[in-house]
């Protein structure tokens, strides 16, 4: 039976390309709240650009969701910064009340008119120790798996702050973005794990082939 899950929107963020940093490439990470409705499509929100597409945005990355809770709990860990905040980690919804370990790859979610689906976890790199100023941020983004997840557009649509995020289908129930996420960036996982992960029909075409290279094949 599909569980009642769902979420109120509290913010969404945008953000446009800047040079931040000298000497290296130029980044979107920094995002700012979006008032009133805006346009979901496949590429994602509109108003919301990504300086490299080769490994942010697109279909399969168009929107970024990031739990609320996690920011309070780097501030707690790491002492207060003006990016322990919703849209402080490049994210494109925050949320509270929905985790890693609660949503699963596949599930199909009711965004305001839109529909969207989870279709893998984030990766964290270099850009996100630059932007909040943690040398380790990376690894411990990657240890604590408080990664968020990303969304591919399945139906077009509107949304806006306060719109649920409602769930309407799970194709894959209990292959959490946890479980999914900690087999992709771990250094080994067991090869039928790592296969089984690889079937899922949801999961990103790259996160998929990741696995299966995990698998030995």
């Amino acid at each position: 039976m599909l569980p009642a899950l769902s979420a109120t929107v509290t913010k969404i963020f945008v953000g446009e390309v800047r040079d931040r940093w000298p000497g290296r490439p130029s980044s979107a990470i920094g995002k700012v709240a979006a008032e009133g409705r805006r346009v979901v499509t496949q590429g994602g929100l509109w108003g919301d650009v990504q300086a490299d597409l080769t490994v942010h945005g697109g279909e399969g990355k168009a929107i970024h969701h990031y739990p609320g809770e996690h920011h309070a709990a780097w501030a707690a860990e790491l002492g207060v910064r003006e990016v322990f905040r919703p849209g402080g980690f490049g994210e494109n919804l925050t949320t509270v009340g929905m985790m890693e370990e609660e949503v699963c790859i596949g599930d199909v979610f009711r965004f305001g008119t839109a529909v969207v689906q989870i279709s893998q976890g984030r990766q964290p790199c270099w850009k996100l120790v630059a932007h909040t100023g943690v040398e380790e941020m990376a690894y411990l983004v990657r240890k604590t798996l408080r990664t968020g997840w990303y969304y591919r557009v399945l139906s077009e649509g509107m949304a806006e702050p306060g719109d649920e995020l409602e769930l309407t289908e799970r194709p894959h129930p209990g292959f959490t973005v946890k479980r999914v996420t900690g087999a992709v960036l771990a250094a080994r996982v067991d090869p039928e794990e790592a296969w089984l992960l690889a079937g899922l029909n949801a999961l990103d075409p790259g996160w998929r082939a990741a696995l299966q290279e995990k698998a030995g094949g």
